[in-house]
Parts: C-alpha cells; structure tokens; sequence
C-alpha cells in the first residue's frame, strides 16, 4: 500500500529553479539582458511542471529597467497564484534596485550574509559632450516637431525645466517601487522605517535585520530544510530556436536592425554602450 504521494516516494519532491542573472533590459542583440519576453516561457514552464511543490528563484542582478522588473514580478505572482505554489528567492552576489524588485514576488527571500540587498531607489546618468563638441568644432543640427522631443539630449546644455521633469518621473517610479515594498514585506520591515527607501543597500546580514530578506541561507540549504534530502532541484531555461542562437542569442521584445543577410547586425556603438551601462550598474556594488 502507498501512503506517500508518488512526488514524495523514491524520486523525492521536485521544486523548478528560474535564475535571472545580469542586468534588466539594459541589452542589444550580443548581449541579453533580463526581460520578460526573454523569460516569459522560462516562467511558465517552471509553474507548470507536474508535481513541482514550490518554485525556487536564484537572482543575481545590480538592476535595471523598472518597467521589466515589474513585469517578470507581476508574471511571477499571477502563476504562484494561479498554480497555487510557494515562490522562494535566493539572492546571490547582489539583488540591488531592480533586481531585489523582481526578489520581492517570492513569498520568502534569503541571501548570502554578504549578499548586496536593497538600493530602492530610482537613478538616471548620462554624459554631457556639448563643451567637448564646441571645442571641436562639431555643429549639432537637431529638427524636432516636438519641444521637448530632445530634453536631456547629451550633446546639448542642461536646462532646469528638463531636470525638473525628470525628477518628476522619477519620484512617480520611487513611489510605485516603495509601495511595492511595503506591500510584499509588510510588518517585517515596520521597524526599519523610511531608511529603506533612500537607494542605500546593505549586505545580507544586515537586510535580514531590516526585514528586506527572511535569513541567510542558499538553495540547496534551504530547500533540504524544508522538503527534506531528497529533494530534485530542476533548473528551468528558457528555449532558443536555431535562428535565435544564429542571431547571438537575441531574446528581448524589440527585434534587432537587419543586414543584408537578414541576421541581426548590431553596430558596435550599441554594443559598447550596452557594456558601459552594464559594467556600471555592477560597479555601483563594488562588483
């Protein structure tokens, strides 16, 4: 006679694990970052998986876009829901901005004690070369049928009403971000008060203090803990067709510009300033 549930038998209980590693949305077609067209199917499958108990989540991610990391968090809790599974969040080096945004659709989090947590917050940067083209005697000829069509635009002077805008923006994006926080992390993070929300981040010993994460610990650890020894760790990837490894791996929403072969053909000023971004996103953690 059985008494256990075949999931719990010999095979032991299976738990799908998504890794999201890198920068969010900052990509071109060499370079991926996370997007939601690009782990949408990742997603879904990892919740569909028969027999699966929970579904566990490695991130390590210095941030990003805004607008991804919401809609991979509001993907993620529509399936937990819908299935009816916990989500449990394993940071790695970092889970900073967007990533600890994305962290935040686990129904528990844990991380390394010297894991980088927090950096709630929102953050613009960009160069300013208007003084450098002067100098070189450069004329910049912009036509716009619009005012405003090229505010902030780096080859030209800063103009307050431009960074007073910006600003605006930017709070309205804080405020949602902030929001978010409290909802998910509730009375854990009572205590910790409005210091959470200044774009500071901590290391994983301390954001267990403040109520961002639940404990130190790692996937395996963890998920042993709770489901005993013979639990099945199943790492979930998203599927690539042949063309898309043809064309570097390109997964994000927007298809890349075209050469004469029909194949992506990123310019190389894309590709540097994607590595620009990305290797400044890592290095705001000392990464």
């Amino acid at each position: 006679m059985r008494f256990l549930p075949r999931i719990f038998s010999k095979s032991g209980p299976l738990v799908p694990v998504l890794r999201f590693g890198g920068t969010i949305g900052v990509a071109t077609p060499l370079r991926p970052g996370i997007s939601l067209a690009g782990s949408a199917g990742a997603i879904t499958r990892a919740f569909s998986m028969k027999g699966a108990q929970a579904v566990a989540i490695q991130i390590n991610s210095p941030g990003g876009s805004a607008v991804q990391s919401t809609l991979i968090y509001k993907r993620i809790r529509a399936l937990a829901e819908e299935k009816g599974l916990p989500v449990y969040v394993f940071a790695e080096d970092v889970a900073a901005s967007g990533g600890y945004l994305i962290a935040l659709a686990g129904d528990e989090i844990y991380a390394d004690a010297s894991s980088i947590i927090g950096s709630i917050g929102v953050v613009a940067s960009g160069f300013g070369f208007h003084k450098m083209i002067e100098k070189l005697g450069v004329d910049r000829r912009v036509y716009t049928a619009g005012k405003r069509k090229v505010s902030l635009d780096p080859f030209q002077p800063e103009k307050e009403e431009d960074i007073k805008r910006l600003k605006e923006l930017q709070e309205d994006v804080q405020e949602s971000f902030t929001g978010l926080v409290k909802e998910r992390r509730g009375r854990r993070i009572k205590k910790a008060g409005e210091e959470l929300f200044t774009g500071e981040y901590w290391s994983g010993k301390r954001a267990m203090e403040l109520g961002l994460i639940d404990g130190i610990s790692d996937l395996r650890t963890k998920m042993r803990e709770m489901l005993g020894p013979k639990v099945r760790l199943k790492i979930v990837t998203t599927k690539r067709s042949w063309i898309s490894r043809l064309r570097g791996g390109y997964t994000h929403a927007e298809p890349p510009a075209l050469g004469d072969s029909g194949f992506a053909s990123p310019s190389f000023a894309d590709e540097l300033v994607s590595a620009i971004e990305a290797r400044a996103l890592w290095s705001r953690y000392g990464l």
